[in-house]
């Protein structure tokens, strides 16, 4: 149900995204059979092709080419594919949208290699942009997202942190990607300084709002829609918004605690989703996330009047809202 909501918000432009589907495809050949497939991989499990779209959408407040728009586009969701691959070498994820991670199926040598590969053809792309800006953005995110992925390492397993951390960390794993593919849309179409500012503002709010429902739904969500199991995040010791409001539970912080220093029983992590589930935890974090969408809502409020604000309304509300 809920990818057919987004499908449907994106009918409008199905026939740029097809491009963009293409072009990643295109982009993701090499002359190694081997590399070929690893690449490919993620790009076979699918995506919501979030990036992309804001691209596109921030790109009709200026002169919109798709030709030109797509050598955007597409290096936005390249630095997205190639993060998830690094990130599940890092969290040692063995599942992603119910399918094998490439760490899995090949190895991790295989994955962080195929992970450079793919940042690499995304700078590659990049180069048809000639606006200096556009490369400033991106060299700045690239450099962001790689903070991100060290103190993602750093706060593993670290129970004693705080929102700040979660936000900072959240920051740069998700949000400045997404802020990042709103400015550029806007920058490579020689939008306004004015509209390049709210897009990108609109983008950071959307993203920190997507992510804490990500977070939220790793432990409301079940097993078959998450395509993992449920809780994996916390029992790969990253401690999100809804594992912190949990620890404040006297109850529930002793299961949190035992699923940090160690394995547990499937018993176990049922009894924490069912404890996790019941408390105000989500409830909390839904709120938080309610917070940065509306901020996300009033910068379009600020933007020229335009048929996109519509989409653009349309779909941070589906991010913000979604169930799965």
């Amino acid at each position: 149900m809920e990818k057919m909501k987004l499908k449907m918000l994106y009918s409008g432009m199905k026939s740029e995204i097809d491009i963009i589907e293409k072009e990643l495809e295109t982009a993701l050949n090499s002359s190694s059979h081997f590399l070929n497939e690893a690449s490919l991989h993620l790009l076979k499990a699918g995506g919501k092709r979030i990036r992309p779209v804001f691209v596109l959408l921030a790109a009709k407040f200026g002169q919109y080419d798709i030709q030109q728009i797509k050598n955007v586009a597409v290096p936005l969701e390249l630095i997205h594919m190639a993060s998830l691959v690094h990130d599940d070498v890092i969290d040692n994820a063995e599942l992603r949208r119910g399918r094998e991670t490439v760490k899995a199926q090949y190895n991790n040598r295989v994955a962080m290699y195929a992970g450079d590969f793919i940042f690499a053809k995304a700078l590659e792309y990049m180069t048809q942009i000639k606006k200096q800006q556009a490369h400033q953005v991106l060299s700045n995110t690239m450099v962001e997202i790689c903070v991100g992925e060290i103190i993602q390492i750093e706060d593993k397993q670290v129970l004693k942190q705080n929102l700040r951390d979660y936000f900072r960390r959240i920051k740069r794993k998700t949000a400045v990607l997404i802020s990042s593919s709103c400015e550029l849309g806007a920058i490579a179409s020689g939008a306004s300084p004015e509209v390049v500012r709210h897009m990108r503002r609109f983008g950071y709010y959307v993203g920190m709002s997507f992510q804490i429902i990500d977070d939220i739904l790793d432990f409301t969500a079940t097993d078959k829609q998450l395509g993992k199991p449920a809780g994996s995040d916390l029992m790969q010791g990253n401690v999100t918004l809804p594992a912190l409001y949990a620890l404040e539970d006297d109850q529930i912080r002793p299961m949190i605690e035992k699923v940090i220093e160690g394995p547990i029983t499937e018993g176990e992590r049922q009894q924490l989703l069912k404890a996790i589930r019941k408390s105000d935890a989500i409830q909390k974090a839904n709120h938080i996330s309610d917070l940065y969408l509306q901020k996300a809502l009033k910068e379009v409020d600020k933007l020229p009047n335009h048929p996109v604000n519509k989409s653009l309304v349309d779909i941070a509300n589906f991010m913000g809202k979604r169930k799965f």
